[in-house]
């Protein structure tokens, strides 16, 4: 047995799902809080019950994070997930499966694509990666040709490696929404409020020199690697059978049920949603920050695109019924974050950690550091929103308390987190159901591309 291949197996065994993994951070975050926080002249049992408010308070946070963040990530997904199952999409792909004719060009086409379109929405380029490895498996399938069907299959997930990076990243979008980092370490000790910015534009974060320069460096090296992998691939005996498409007899419909299945309502429906989201968008002042591109636009352009390219009002319910249990794990375990994130700010543990960081840290350092700390946080809690909820506050705050630029604190946030999500395959999980494949299939590919992709971030955050 391979290194990668022992190394996907021991992962398997060690790790519990990613929800209990929460309730355990959950369980541990309340133990140390109550050994490092707890005052002299306050009871043990009274303690114990100030941190279970704490919790609750976080828990059920119904300010601009907590619930209304996670129902923002939801729709995030599922409107991605909407639009990769739509025909244009479908097209997409199609043409994309003329030139695989074997697997290192296959590899190379399949990354690539990827990441294109997990640089403009994670949820898309997830379901839209699944769907293309997918086509690609029943294209050698019936041609009865060689393929090495896991490599393809983690091409399809190096989405989830860049997409921190792109449009739909949770923490550059939250830090660009008017008032959020104060929002977000409002209660954090000895934080100097007055001297946050209102906003970090996007202008700062995704679209600044260092990250268009390790995007350009990921979209042009991690295909070449997958080539690579790919002239030196083995072949995967169990390939994914052609899946025949059932052609449903169409049905007349009577009074208002037609609008239902109206193209031409369809159309004009998120026509005039995706009109006005750009209206607003060219309205606003200060254009080129780029202030326009937060969470409520970006969901709102999607509403308007994911009705807009299906058939009909029928056919984009139909998809969002297929499309919302792959949001399941956001729905369960967000909560669970924001409660962690209230036991730490109540408590004070979060200040403490704020100390730590600044007492390893250099301004020099602190980018390095804060991105292998979100890194290995990110195996944890595998989600950039709920990571943004539990490590942000501790990342801005020190980067405060040392000089260091917000912007770059909050890409070395980002890449950190995006990274590690190539050895947690939780967000791998919709994409393994489509395919067919095991996460011990991928894991040895993804692992490899962990190595690449930081290679490349730590490149980044050493130059800028």
């Amino acid at each position: 047995m391979s290194f990668t291949e022992k190394f996907a197996a021991t992962y398997k065994k060690l790790l519990p799902t990613p929800f209990t993994i929460a309730i355990l951070l959950t369980l541990l975050t309340f133990i140390l809080a109550l050994i490092f926080t707890k005052p002299n002249d306050t009871a043990t049992g009274a303690y114990i019950l100030d941190l279970a408010g704490f919790w609750e308070n976080g828990l059920w946070n119904d300010g601009k994070g907590g619930l209304y963040f996670a129902f923002q990530m939801m729709l995030m997904l599922v409107l991605g997930h909407i639009i990769a199952l739509s025909k244009p999409i479908s097209l997409v792909i199609d043409s994309l499966l003329r030139p695989c004719t074997n697997t290192a060009n296959t590899a190379f086409i399949v990354t690539f694509a990827t990441i294109l379109v997990s640089l403009f929405n994670w949820g898309l380029g997830l379901i839209f990666g699944a769907i293309l490895a997918r086509k690609v498996g029943e294209k050698f399938s019936r041609e009865n040709k060689p393929l090495n069907y896991p490599l393809i299959g983690a091409a399809a997930y190096v989405g989830l490696m860049v997409w921190h990076g792109g449009i739909s990243g949770s923490a550059p979008i939250k830090a660009a929404e008017e008032g959020n980092l104060k929002n977000l370490v409002e209660n954090v000790p000895r934080i100097d409020l007055a001297a946050l910015p209102n906003q970090v534009g996007m202008n700062e974060t995704i679209f600044s020199t260092m990250n268009i320069t390790v995007t350009i460096l990921l979209l042009i090296c991690v295909p070449l690697f997958m080539f690579w992998i790919g002239k030196r691939s083995f072949k995967f005996d169990k390939l994914p059978e052609p899946i025949v498409a059932v052609e449903v007899e169409e049905q007349n419909h009577e009074g208002a049920e037609k609008l239902d299945h109206s193209s031409i309502f369809s159309w004009i429906i998120g026509g005039v949603i995706l009109l006005y989201a750009f209206y607003k968008a060219a309205i606003l002042p200060e254009e080129l920050s780029l202030k326009f591109l937060n969470p409520n636009f970006i969901n709102f352009t999607l509403l308007g695109a994911a009705i807009l390219v299906h058939r009909n009002i029928s056919k984009f319910l139909e998809a969002a019924g297929a499309a919302i249990s792959g949001a399941t794990g956001i729905l369960l375990q967000f909560p669970l974050y924001f409660g962690i994130l209230g036991l730490m700010v109540g408590s004070g543990l979060i200040g403490q950690l704020s100390d730590a960081f600044v007492a390893f840290s250099s301004p020099d350092s602190f980018p390095i550091f804060s991105f292998f700390s979100a890194g290995l946080v990110n195996v944890f809690v595998p989600s950039g929103g709920g990571q943004w909820a539990v490590q942000g506050p501790i990342i801005i705050a020190s980067a405060q308390e040392l000089g260091v630029s917000y912007p770059k604190a909050i890409m070395a946030l980002s890449y950190g987190d995006q990274l590690t999500n190539m050895i947690q395959p939780f967000w791998a999980l919709p994409l393994l159901g489509i395919t067919g494949l095991k996460a011990k299939d991928i894991l040895p590919y993804t692992l490899l591309l962990f190595l690449a992709g930081g290679a490349i971030f730590l490149l980044g955050l050493a130059l800028f």
